[in-house]
């Protein structure tokens, strides 16, 4: 599994849905093909699509094949967003906020020479 299969996986709306149904617990795969109006074969192939990028992880039980969404590839895939759109560094208002615990001055725009 690699990240690009996960984004892969993720771009298509039916597969996103299926996760949603995964993320309160483990589900039989005919309980998930029941929410779907698509073919059976349809529904397989997305579940494969998402076991191959390690979304979910399947387990017989019996004749069953019981599916189950697992977390480690979307931790790696939120992670690198919250990187990539810079979530995770300081705003503005925190060093604001820190300034004045220092009792140094707080930030404040400059203004342009047409102010």
């Amino acid at each position: 599994m690699e990240l690009p299969d996960a984004y892969r996986a993720l771009a298509d709306p039916t597969r996103r849905q299926i996760l949603k149904l995964l993320r309160d617990g483990e589900l039989p795969a005919g309980a998930i093909a029941e929410q779907f109006d698509i073919s059976w074969p349809s529904v397989s192939r997305h579940l494969g699509i998402l076991a191959g990028a390690g979304l979910v992880e399947t387990t017989r039980r019996g004749q069953q094949v019981v599916y189950s969404l697992t977390t480690p590839v979307l931790v790696d895939i939120v992670a690198e967003l919250t990187d990539m759109t810079g979530l995770n560094r300081p705003t503005r208002s925190d060093h604001t906020r820190g300034a004045e615990l220092k009792g140094q001055p707080t930030w404040t725009p400059r203004r342009s020479a047409s102010s």
